[in-house]
Order: C-alpha cells, then sequence, then structure tokens
C-alpha cells in the first residue's frame, strides 16, 4: 500500500471528518484546494508513524490545530502571491497557503527547511499536492540574505521567540515584505522585549482557530537600536 494509502486508512480510523468539517467552515476553499489539503493531511499522518512532524496529540484535531490554523492568514493578504515560510518544518503554514494558491498565476512559496528529515517530507508534500512550493534545504540567514526574489509576505510558526525572530525575518520585513507571525498568549511580553531593541509597526489580529492564541501583522521593522546603559548618576541608583 502508498504512503499515502496508509495515511488515508490512518485518517478514516481516527475520524477526522467533523474536525475538517469545522476546519474548513471557518477559512472556505475551493474544492480543489480541499482535495489538495485531503492529500497533505494522509501523507502527514502517514509519516508521523515513524518521523515526529508535529505533536501526536494535535493529530485528531489536525484540521483545526494546523490547517485552519494556516488557512486564516490568508485573509490578511489576500493579494500575496510570493509568500517565504520560515522553519517551514512539516509544512505549516508553508504547504498549507502554497495548497490555497496553486491556482494563482504566478504564486509561489518559498519554504525554508534546514533539518534534512523534514525537508524531504516537504519535497513529497509538494509532488503529493502539486502545491507551487519550492524547498529551499539550508539556513534561514542564508535564504533571507540572498532571497532569489521579491517576497510579498514572510511568516513563520513555533520557530523562536519574537526578539530571535524579528532578527531572522529582517533581511525580508527590510525589502518590503509583510510579516505574520502566529503567536501565543505570551506575545504581548515578546513585543515589549523585542520593542526595547527596534521600533515594530504592527497590530495583533485575534486567531480565529485558538481564542488564546494571536497573529502579529509586522508592516515596518526598524533597525537595532542601541539600548542605553543606566546614568549612574540618575535618581535612585545606589553607587557601590
Amino acid at each position: 500500500m502508498s504512503a499515502v494509502g496508509e495515511g488515508a486508512v490512518s485518517s478514516q480510523a481516527l475520524d477526522l471528518s467533523a474536525d475538517r468539517e469545522r476546519a474548513l467552515a471557518l477559512t472556505a476553499v475551493s474544492r480543489e484546494t480541499a482535495a489538495r489539503l485531503d492529500r497533505f493531511v494522509e501523507l502527514l499522518i502517514a509519516w508521523e508513524k515513524h518521523t515526529n512532524l508535529v505533536a501526536r496529540s494535535t493529530i485528531p484535531v489536525i484540521w483545526m490545530r494546523h490547517i485552519a490554523d494556516s488557512l486564516q492568514l490568508l485573509d490578511l493578504a489576500p493579494d500575496a502571491k510570493v509568500w517565504a515560510d520560515l522553519g517551514s518544518g512539516a509544512g505549516f503554514p508553508g504547504i498549507v497557503i502554497a495548497c490555497a494558491l496553486a491556482d494563482t498565476e504566478g504564486a509561489k512559496v518559498h519554504l525554508i527547511e534546514s533539518i534534512g528529515k523534514k525537508a524531504t517530507f516537504l519535497r513529497e508534500a509538494i509532488q503529493v499536492t502539486g502545491a507551487p512550493a519550492v524547498i529551499h534545504a539550508l539556513r534561514i540567514e542564508d535564504f533571507v540574505d540572498n532571497a532569489p526574489e521579491s517576497i510579498d509576505v514572510v511568516t513563520a510558526r513555533a520557530l523562536a521567540p519574537l526578539p530571535k525572530l524579528l532578527v531572522l525575518a529582517y533581511p525580508l520585513l527590510k525589502r518590503g515584505a509583510l510579516g505574520l507571525f502566529p503567536k501565543g498568549q505570551d506575545v504581548a511580553s515578546e513585543l515589549t522585549e523585542a520593542a526595547k531593541y527596534r521600533k515594530i509597526e504592527h497590530n495583533l489580529i485575534r486567531s480565529r482557530t485558538d481564542e488564546k492564541a494571536q497573529i502579529l501583522v509586522v508592516r515596518h521593522l526598524g533597525p537595532v537600536r542601541a539600548v542605553r546603559p543606566r546614568n549612574p548618576q540618575s535618581k535612585g541608583h545606589r553607587r557601590p
């Protein structure tokens, strides 16, 4: 039995139909896109038997937890055609976005993943779904410094705390890309820390799939600025 066939059996055994219905009701997609996503989910479940791609506890809710969570980004950049997904991992949101854009002329999603097994999975996912995506099996720093074309949107999911994530994405943001970064309930504290070093033009959009999560939309990111050391003579400072 093929890998996709095995995945289909597993999908049926888990009975993902209700979860799938909820996810696709949340973000409407074409019949063709839904079929691509079905094949992607089947493949991921088949791979998950021998390769850790996502937390296995999330498999029963894979459509809401991963697929819909990725699809909701499309509404925040409806005209974007060229995306870059940093640290693509299991393909969220990159493969999902690519599946949704497959019928859009000129659409392309760059998937940056340096871990060999995950890059291999992503290659098979592209082949199975026919998604317009390109794998870059290299370090994120190497891609962002030498991006092969203008990027409309840069995204990353569960990659790094915000201060580090902004450092990684800065070369693309500086050249005009919109940043869309799904974050958890600690995003406010991460923003506070990141704002010590950069001016961040942003807004937060509440996630439609997790009431505790938000999507950070970065429209402009200033260069690193020096943090001035505390003046030893300032009020309240005690000299040793």
